[in-house]
Order: structure tokens, then C-alpha cells, then sequence
């Protein structure tokens, strides 16, 4: 699965896109003596990344491309994936005897709590992207405790002012993944 990256030496950015092309330019800032450490997170959940940085650009490049994964069971065009579920005996009565049977009954299911929940489920990713890499890369930023309380108390105004100060490329990217926070 291809996601897009985004790698910082120190708090500057230095690149931003596919894996292939993020490795590689991570790879020609240190053979260009870029001294600073790199991080690299995936740009919207801010989970660090780990990248093999072996070899040529090219090698580095080859490495990252996307390969379609090996197909299994279930509808592999329709995106559906075949995986285990531990029920009791009265679910698996309730779900055999649903209109289409467990697989329809089930997908229902997750759509109607995902429907319900949307809105905080998107609040909480927001905040929890923000607040990894706030504490990656300015954990010792000044206002930093305040700019993280006022992250989880979603005011917007307040966090603002505490992360003005920090430098540039973090702040828009703190900015960027704190938005739907609020």
C-alpha cells in the first residue's frame, strides 16, 4: 500500500509524496551532507516511517515501488478482504438468520456505527496525528504542554498562539493536522 510521506531534516521540511520518491530524496540530502536527523512520518496519521536507504537512487527507487499484493480469498476487485471473526453461537444464530447472511449483516452493522461516530472518530484522529508529531518534533518547543492541552481542549485561538514561535515548516504542518481537530 502506497502512503504519502513526509520527511523533515530537523524542523525544516525536505520532502513530501510517494515513498519511492521521499526515500530517494532522503538519500541525496545525505550524500549531500544534509547533517541534520531525518524523520519521516506518514503526512496524515504522523506514524513514523522507517525506509531503507540502501543503495543507488535508483535501487532505492526500485525498491519502493508499488507491487499489487497477492490476491486471496474474498472479492479482491471490490476491495474486500477475507478475515476471522470470534462470535458466540447466539451471534452466529442472529447474524445465519439475517436477510443476506453474516457477511451482509455485518458490513450493515459497521456502517451504521462508523455513520454514527464519524464526526468524533474524525476529531480524535486529528488531535491524535497532531499530537505524535508535535511530540516528535517539538517536544521541546517552547508552549509546548500548553499547545498540547489546548489541542485536546479544541481551542483553536490558544494553539494557535502558543505554536507561533516554533519554526515554520513544523508549525503549517502542526497547523495542517490539527485542523479537523477543531
Amino acid at each position: 500500500m502506497t502512503h504519502t510521506l513526509i520527511a523533515f531534516a530537523g524542523p525544516r521540511r525536505l520532502a513530501e509524496g510517494d515513498t519511492a520518491n521521499v526515500a530517494v530524496a532522503i538519500r541525496q540530502a545525505q550524500d549531500s551532507g544534509e547533517a541534520a536527523s531525518i524523520f519521516v512520518f506518514e503526512r496524515d496519521s504522523s506514524r513514523p516511517v522507517d525506509l531503507d536507504l540502501r543503495g543507488t537512487p535508483a535501487e532505492i527507487r526500485a525498491r519502493y515501488i508499488a507491487i499489487d499484493p497477492p490476491r486471496g480469498p474474498g472479492r479482491p476487485k471490490l476491495g474486500v478482504v477475507a478475515r476471522e471473526v470470534t462470535l458466540l453461537p447466539r451471534h452466529w444464530d442472529w447474524l445465519a438468520a439475517q436477510p443476506g447472511g453474516a457477511s451482509v449483516a455485518l458490513r450493515k452493522l459497521v456502517d451504521e456505527a462508523r455513520h454514527a461516530s464519524e464526526e468524533k472518530d474524525r476529531i480524535r484522529d486529528a488531535r491524535e496525528a497532531a499530537y505524535r508529531f508535535m511530540s516528535a518534533m517539538a517536544g521541546d518547543a517552547p508552549h509546548y504542554e500548553e499547545a498540547i492541552r489546548a489541542l485536546f481542549a479544541g481551542d483553536r485561538e490558544k494553539f494557535g498562539t502558543l505554536i507561533e514561535s516554533w519554526p515554520q515548516d513544523v508549525r503549517e504542518h502542526v497547523h495542517g493536522l490539527a485542523e479537523a481537530g477543531f
